[in-house]
């Protein structure tokens, strides 16, 4: 059960949190250009996949295919014996394990999760807690207390592409979680049910919703 909360960790993903170990710029009342111009750039793409790497609060890392696809839609496929896959179809986020028979349903509007699958991402006001140009790279930290606590996230964009490499969630508890990306193509179609999920069997495994 521990292993998949740290999975889901309020939801992964894949830098080790040392590699975010830096002073972010803090944020002023309107959002710099860059800024906007990313976020602009990220809701543009609606849809892509690729391969992630993910590193746990303890080091450990685990491998896989995602689909992603807006608003709202993103898959996650573990690869190895556990069985594991994430799902948000808009709606919930769920966390399947098919070797243990469980299953976690949590809404996905109080995850950090929904910053990165909003249709119009929005990288301004409130939520934009620190922003870092190095000239390599733009790292952007968001937070939404009204929606997940103190959980948050920090993503990490290219700077002459703008694509995004990487994101980190750190919960509550301060551990945090990153999830690398490679292999991205976007303008994918993801196959027919990527995305569904199984609510009657969330109930079956006699999950609490979140």
């Amino acid at each position: 059960m521990e292993k998949i909360r740290r999975l889901l960790a309020f939801c992964f993903v894949v830098v080790s949190a040392s590699a975010i170990n830096f002073e972010l710029t803090p944020a002023v009342s309107a959002a710099p250009v860059d800024a906007v111009a990313i976020a602009d750039h990220f809701s543009s793409v609606k849809s892509m996949s690729g391969d992630f790497v993910q590193s746990d609060p303890r080091g450990e890392k685990t491998s896989g295919r995602f689909f992603l696809q807006r608003p709202g839609k993103i898959r996650f496929n573990y690869t190895g014996q556990s069985g594991i896959s994430l799902i948000a179809d808009g709606q919930s986020v769920v966390v399947y394990n098919k070797k243990l028979k469980t299953s976690r349903l949590y809404a996905l509007s109080k995850t950090p999760l929904k910053l990165l699958l909003d249709d119009k991402v929005k990288f301004s006001g409130n939520r934009l807690k620190g922003i870092k140009d190095d000239g390599a790279q733009v790292t952007i930290k968001l937070a939404d207390k009204s929606a997940f606590g103190n959980s948050n996230i920090t993503m990490v964009f290219d700077r002459k592409s703008l694509d995004l490499r990487r994101w980190s969630i750190t919960d509550e508890r301060g551990q945090s979680t990153t999830v690398t990306l490679s292999n991205v193509r976007e303008g994918v179609r993801a196959p027919p049910g990527t995305f569904m999920i199984d609510y009657a069997a969330n109930r079956e495994f006699n999950t609490t919703t979140k």
